[in-house]
């Protein structure tokens, strides 16, 4: 089924076709379903062009999905990119996805960047970078480190190994450059392979993810420390293919790894190749009794 504004949907020949629903009448479907969330008049939809109406939407429509979830009307969930500053120009709190189905859900996430040739998580999303240090908890960081492995172990048929970034240049240089790689994150790395878990670190990213591209290290999947120190290298390897994925919920949840891209909005010019690997994603994420292979 697919969550969105009426108007705006009528515009593509296939969702005409499909039954239309709005989220109070919604029952599980039996087929592809329009759940039409809103009526936006034409001054709010014009591609690229964003307005505050359309950041509201954009917020009903994740909230809609939720909503669906969990009474069990849909498997999974694949989100569109949305602006993080239209849905706050609207006057609605709002970091991303990640942190609203943390919340709904009541659960610990990891956002997981699945790509074919790299695969990362982050021990901190959407946070301000002279914040991050202080968000940075050994005991926090032990729980990511096992949800990762315990998460992961499905589809690679064992447990994974995993690679944990330092914060600082060169992994804090022995205190040099900071000691958070020493009071926090190695205590979290030695509390987690207490538990079973195969893990090293902590590594000083630059080298880690240059030896992971060269095929060196035989590492399955890093945890970054903050959100640019994970994705610039996932996105310069693959920015199409590469899916983000929330671990930890009680359904999939998958998203492109791009933004709205108000620029491309309209022109015919933007790709439609990370959506449609993201929809696939969740489609074998979401198959019961099928774990899906990681991303190739």
């Amino acid at each position: 089924m697919v969550f969105g504004d009426g108007p705006t949907l009528d515009a593509f020949p296939t969702f005409r076709t499909w039954p239309r629903t709005s989220p109070e009448a919604l029952t599980r479907p039996t087929r592809p379903t329009v759940v039409e969330v809103s009526r936006l008049p034409e001054r709010d939809r014009r591609p690229g062009r964003p307005t505050r109406a359309g950041g509201r939407a954009q917020y009903a429509y994740i909230r809609a999905a939720i909503t669906a979830a969990q009474e069990g009307q849909l498997d999974g969930i694949c989100t569109a990119p949305v602006s993080k500053e239209q849905i706050s120009r609207a006057g609605i709190p709002f970091m991303g996805h990640t942190e609203v189905l943390a919340e709904a859900f009541e659960r610990e996430v990891l956002m997981f960047m699945d790509g074919p040739r790299l695969k990362v998580a982050l021990a901190t999303n959407h946070v301000p970078l002279a914040e991050v240090s202080g968000r940075l908890h050994a005991p926090r960081l032990t729980a990511q480190i096992k949800l990762l492995s315990r998460s992961l172990e499905p589809a690679f048929g064992r447990r994974p190994l995993i690679a944990v970034c330092g914060l600082n240049p060169h992994a804090g240089e022995g205190g040099l450059l900071g000691d958070e790689e020493r009071t926090r994150i190695t205590p979290a790395i030695r509390a987690a392979r207490r538990s079973g878990v195969d893990v090293t670190g902590p590594h000083p990213a630059d080298g880690l993810f240059a030896s992971i591209i060269q095929g060196r290290s035989g590492v399955d999947v890093v945890l970054a420390m903050f959100h640019d120190q994970g994705l610039i290298p996932a996105k310069v390897l693959d920015f199409e293919k590469t899916v983000n994925v929330t671990l930890g919920l009680p359904v999939p949840r998958t998203s492109p790894d791009h933004g709205t891209a108000y620029d491309l909005a309209g022109t015919g010019r933007a790709s439609d190749v990370p959506m449609r690997t993201a929809l696939l994603r969740c489609a074998a994420l979401a198959t019961p009794g099928r774990a899906a292979p990681p991303a190739r």
